[in-house]
């Protein structure tokens, strides 16, 4: 028996064969979606909508007939996305078909263009939705765009299919752990479950076999990470029978008695939603509570890492010495900081703004984080000088919650300052302030050196820009200065020199 091999990229008949699959599929889980449906509100019409809206969309490539190319049916699709699009759900759904569209080039739709199509939805849905929160749809597909990205140039059609399912799958079943109203529910995002409705029919194109649903039902289980709850809840009504009831649901089954019709009851289950029905099925339940496990305690030091906002070049050099990876700062340094992030086999990951992001992008960098298998923890270091005193005192034999806090003190308590030009002169920059130093750079480097020693201090690390500053020597600016004076030539530094004292 011969397999045809997967397609490398896709054509007209095949692009609109994965929609109708997507439209049959949500409509035949239309039901299981809508009882997913908790956030923003308890309507019940996720699944409706989005099968209305993709069905909206296929109706209107069928018009275009059976020889119409990849271009002029992904462009119908996404005109009737946005025409027949139904709530928000319908709205968000239109607009990962709208990017669709317009990643189709002349030629056939390949990987590079499921990639690109992935992050243009992101864009696209956050502009569609005025206050996008973290736990739905918009991170499902945040996380499916990465992973596409990630992949490597010569990924097939089906290796990028599959790791932006992977990773939409690990990302929903994570949605309970961002949303209070899911956690409550014991449910994951609908819309991020249809959109791995959508993936699931994308990989199962591309292979030409039915694609592999998870059922989301009431507790949803990727197929690489099982989430499981720990539900909590006071019962009122027959413990006996309840406990009897949960022994097959779960493990950890702990019934805390009141008395014989009220208690406490504690359970760790991989079918939340079921533990949660049965108890209401069965009697009064309140303060209810659940929580995502961990898939496995963990019980050694789990491998870290640094990433460090840093100009290419020298500076570079010197925080790889130190142990980070270095991204440099641009357009898309929020996505290369999340690339690096998720190509990482560490558990935990420590952040290095160094004053090169803003605080949008560095929300944007914890919100998406979020969705990661990964810890990721912002530090505040505010200049590249107090990032390497940071640096300095990381000890990776310690925990996270301590390493932390060490590198934040240490950073924090580095008094720091930048000589800059400003109105044709030098200026020494200190929290915002801005006051006139020496026109010649090394003087200027001391005045603000002697500025901030006044409040004490052992030694001095100067970042500075070479082009400025020709054979620094530092032997006689220690000498003055009474303490110790370390100097790094620093390319793309953004100012002329950067100071910090400890």
């Amino acid at each position: 028996m011969v397999t045809a091999a997967a397609p490398t990229s896709f054509d007209g008949a095949r692009l609109l064969s994965w929609a109708r699959r997507s439209a049959t599929e949500l409509e035949r889980r239309r039901r299981e979606l809508n009882e997913l449906n908790v956030f923003p509100v308890r309507d019940s019409d996720t699944g409706s909508n989005m099968a209305h809206t993709m069905q909206a969309a296929v109706s209107e490539a069928e018009k275009r007939g059976a020889s119409a190319g990849i271009r002029e049916v992904a462009e119908a699709l996404a005109v009737g996305s946005v025409r027949g699009a139904r709530g928000n759900s319908g709205i968000v759904l239109s607009q990962v078909i709208r990017a669709v569209a317009q990643s189709v080039g002349e030629g056939p739709l390949d990987a590079g263009d499921v990639a690109t199509a992935l992050n243009s939805a992101v864009q696209f849905v956050d502009r569609a939705i005025s206050e996008p929160v973290e736990g739905t749809v918009v991170t499902v597909l945040r996380a499916a765009a990465g992973a596409a990205s990630d992949a490597p140039d010569d990924a097939t059609l089906e290796e990028v299919a599959a790791a932006a399912l992977s990773a939409a799958h690990v990302a929903l079943a994570k949605t309970p752990s961002q949303l209070e109203a899911l956690r409550e529910a014991g449910v994951v995002d609908a819309g991020g479950a249809g959109l791995v409705i959508l993936l699931e029919e994308l990989l199962g194109e591309v292979t030409g076999q039915a694609a592999v649903s998870a059922e989301t039902g009431d507790a949803y289980e990727p197929h690489s990470q099982p989430a499981d709850l720990e539900v909590m809840f006071l019962f009122s009504g027959p413990l006996d029978e309840l406990e009897s009831a949960l022994s097959s649901m779960g493990t950890s089954l702990v019934v805390a008695r009141v008395h014989e019709t009220h208690g406490k009851v504690h359970i760790h289950s991989a079918d939340a939603g079921r533990v949660i029905e049965t108890a209401y099925a069965m009697g009064e339940v309140s303060d209810l509570r659940l929580e995502v496990l961990p898939p496995a305690p963990v019980t050694d030091n789990p491998e870290r890492l640094i990433v460090a906002l840093t100009p290419p070049g020298s500076l570079a050099e010197l925080y790889g010495q130190a142990g980070a990876v270095t991204v440099a700062p641009g357009e898309d340094v929020v996505s290369e900081v999340l690339s690096v992030v998720r190509r990482s086999p560490a558990t935990e990951v420590i952040l290095l703004p160094n004053g090169q992001l803003d605080s949008r992008q560095i929300g944007a960098i914890e919100k998406a984080a979020r969705a990661f298998e990964q810890t990721v923890t912002v530090l505040p270091t505010v200049r590249l000088v107090s990032g390497i005193a940071a640096l300095t005192v990381h000890d990776p034999g310690q925990p996270l919650s301590t390493v932390a806090f060490t590198m934040s003190e240490a950073a924090g308590e580095m008094r720091t300052a930048a000589i800059q030009r400003a109105d044709g002169g030098l200026v020494v920059v200190t929290h915002g302030e801005l006051t006139p130093a020496p026109a010649e750079p090394c003087e200027a480097v001391g005045a603000a050196c002697r500025r901030l020693l006044e409040h004490g201090g052992e030694q001095v690390a100067i970042l500075y820009c070479p082009e400025e500053f020709v054979d620094f020597d530092t032997g006689p600016l220690s000498a003055e200065l009474g303490v110790d004076v370390l100097a790094y030539p620093a390319d793309g530094l953004g100012s002329l020199a950067e100071i910090g004292v400890e």
